[in-house]
């Protein structure tokens, strides 16, 4: 039996997806572990727009359209094979935060954590589930007119990207992880200043 620690151990971002997509009861479970996120002050910053069907392919227009129109375009080549990845993704859930500039008491930056971990959270519950998953923000997500073309006003959200999800399209390969004791160092008291 695989012991849940062993899955958070073995997860890796997989972005050569395919159909089937989640069905609505798996969906409903990867969504919901998005709840279960640190969340300071109970904000639920996450918001979540999920584009699946004939919709992914007007996704892939509009996001490239808005590239190719951008100070970096796609050559060509890049252009079709995002276009050919797209074509194949049968589902993406768009990411953004948003900023209640009514509530100083808990800083933007907490928020954007917050909905960080939420999608940390779906990105293990869809691995969990068998699907594999892959957060992005490449493409268009910097572009403003993009992320109100999902509906996110910049005025009061901030996009985060988009998690391409569906069934692996082979094996999920396993990364060779860093040694954490790399980046671990005991403290025990204050530096000089």
């Amino acid at each position: 039996m695989t012991e849940p620690i062993d899955f958070l151990l073995s997860r890796t971002s997989m972005k050569l997806v395919t159909s089937p997509a989640p069905s609505d009861e798996d969906l409903a479970r990867i969504l919901q572990a998005a709840m279960a996120a640190p969340d300071h002050g109970a904000l639920q910053p996450w918001r979540f727009k999920i584009i699946r069907g004939e919709a992914i392919k007007k996704f892939a227009d509009f996001s490239i359209a808005l590239r190719q129109k951008s100070d970096t375009p796609f050559k060509p080549e890049k252009e079709a094979a995002t276009r050919a990845w797209l074509s194949e993704v049968p589902m993406i859930i768009a990411v953004a935060c948003h900023i209640d500039y009514g509530n100083t008491a808990i800083s933007e930056t907490e928020r954007v954590l917050a909905t960080g971990a939420g999608v940390t959270n779906i990105l293990n519950a869809a691995y969990m589930l068998g699907y594999g998953a892959f957060w992005s923000t490449g493409i268009a997500t910097y572009i403003d007119e993009f992320q109100s073309g999902l509906g996110f006003d910049s005025l009061d959200y901030r996009f985060m990207g988009f998690i391409a999800i569906g069934t692996p399209k082979m094996a999920i390969p396993q990364k060779k992880r860093p040694d954490y004791t790399q980046f671990v160092q005991e403290w025990t008291e204050p530096q000089d200043v």
